[in-house]
């Protein structure tokens, strides 16, 4: 006896597929994904999500989803949110999985522009099985930062401070604890907890001795990312070392701290200072999307949240996009992207 749920619209489906994709995880090395399997007349075959690195992706998870429950996928339609891959990593490419499972047509709602992983549709033609891209706003949205990071070749940077409505980043006797309250304290937690990697400087390291993890409601988080101390200065002995999920990038360069983050699969970092090191990212155009946590506190003195950016008027201003606003409690967060081009 077969399980088939109710009929789907292909456009259904693809919703569906975003919503299994949200599942799995913002961090690691791969994009989250999800796939539900049509059959005659819209009925939904199967349904998966890629749970993390090295397990199956969402293509696979779903035949085994249909097959669990009895169902045969022959001649089905896949819905999935990214184009499938064509390659081997960790696993083997999700193309030659839906092949052999006798997948009839694939629907998916973004391209995939790695180098290695892309063009899985041409593969798929090339076998006879149409494969069609059907834009998706909110797969779009889930694929970002590691799109991003797959069409720059570098991670996504995402720079984060908390200021005072004055735009200073501490006081004049360099005590910065503490500028916004808990509710912004606690949302800057939880996006730590969905990036790979957390950059500072050793100054940072050197004055505020931070421990740089992950502690959404006051507890460690599952996922702890990759510290990274950017500096030539000793900062031996401080928390940041407290384990080996640490690295330390002895250069002022960002080029070659995100060249580093890089070969260790790192796809999102947060940078989060101070001046220095956050005024040298958005220097050299190595910024993608801001995080301003804004007080309402006013100080008068003591260091910017930026330094020189070599500006000189107005017009060449970075200026944000797809900006939000989000109030956390007296704090407000500023989210803007910055335009890469593309």
């Amino acid at each position: 006896m077969t399980t088939a749920r109710a009929p789907l619209s292909v456009a259904a489906a693809m919703d569906r597929a975003v919503t299994l994709a949200a599942n799995g995880p913002a961090y690691g090395p791969n994009p989250r994904v999800g796939c539900v399997i049509l059959g005659a007349e819209g009925a939904e075959l199967g349904e998966g999500w890629h749970r993390g690195a090295g397990t199956p992706h969402a293509e696979v998870a779903a035949i085994a989803d249909a097959r669990a429950r009895g169902v045969d996928v022959r001649g089905g339609t896949a819905v999935v949110t990214l184009e499938p891959c064509a390659h081997t990593g960790r696993t083997g490419p999700c193309v030659d999985a839906l092949t052999q499972a006798g997948i009839a047509a694939v629907t998916y709602a973004v391209a995939d522009p790695g180098n290695a992983s892309g063009g899985g549709a041409t593969v798929l033609e090339e076998r006879g099985i149409p494969a069609t891209l059907m834009e998706h706003a909110g797969a779009s949205a889930l694929t970002h930062r590691w799109l991003t990071a797959m069409r720059l070749g570098r991670p996504y940077v995402i720079a984060k401070w908390a200021a005072t409505l004055d735009g200073r980043m501490a006081a004049a006797d360099g005590t910065s604890v503490w500028i916004t309250g808990p509710e912004a304290r606690e949302h800057a937690h939880g996006v730590r907890a969905e990036v790979d990697a957390i950059a500072v400087g050793t100054g940072t390291v050197l004055i505020d001795d931070p421990q740089l993890s992950a502690r959404a409601g006051g507890e460690d988080a599952a996922h702890q990312p990759l510290r990274v101390v950017i500096g030539h200065r000793d900062t031996s002995g401080r928390r940041v070392w407290r384990d080996p999920n640490v690295l330390g990038v002895a250069s002022h360069d960002p080029r070659d701290v995100l060249a580093a983050l890089w070969e260790r699969e790192v796809r999102a970092v947060v940078v989060e200072g101070g001046p220095t090191v956050l005024s040298a990212f958005l220097r050299e155009g190595l910024v993608d999307e801001v995080h301003a946590y804004i007080a309402p506190v006013l100080l008068g003195a003591g260091p910017s949240v930026v330094d020189d950016l070599g500006i000189g008027t107005m017009k060449d201003a970075l200026r944000g996009e797809h900006v939000n606003f989000q109030p956390l409690g007296a704090d407000t967060l500023v989210i803007a992207h910055l335009s890469r081009g593309f």
